[in-house]
């Protein structure tokens, strides 16, 4: 399992682009009104618009694994709450999310063959 990245909930996505990318000197990966995301090596930073479900200066956790389904179900043995059970993504791989012991929601997601070598 690995920290795959990090979401960070934004109410204003350029303003946002612009303080990672101008101040931080992040180097953005990718831009839009809905997603944009820098690399910062093994693990990214994405940047999503806030909503009421998750309020600006939120953050939600990323993991990668091999096998979301095996996760979910050893998981769930070891007595974790998923909020969302694996679910194919137009992405391509499966995502899934759980509740940390914190109450925070986390995903883990098994990347599709092709993007996990990437």
């Amino acid at each position: 399992m690995k920290l795959h990245y990090v979401i960070e909930f934004v109410a204003d996505m350029d303003r946002a682009v612009k303080f990672y990318r101008d101040v931080l000197g992040l180097s953005l990966k990718f831009q839009s009104p809905d997603w944009s995301e820098f690399s910062t090596g093994e693990t990214s930073l994405g940047l999503h618009p806030a909503s009421e479900k998750n309020p600006a200066g939120s953050i939600d956790l990323g993991f990668n694994v091999t096998n979301v389904e095996k996760f979910h179900q050893e998981m769930t043995a070891k007595g974790v709450l998923f909020s969302m059970p694996p679910t194919k993504q137009d992405f391509g791989g499966s995502l899934a999310q759980f509740i940390d012991s914190e109450g925070r929601r986390c995903s883990v997601a098994e990347q599709a063959a092709n993007a996990a070598n990437q």
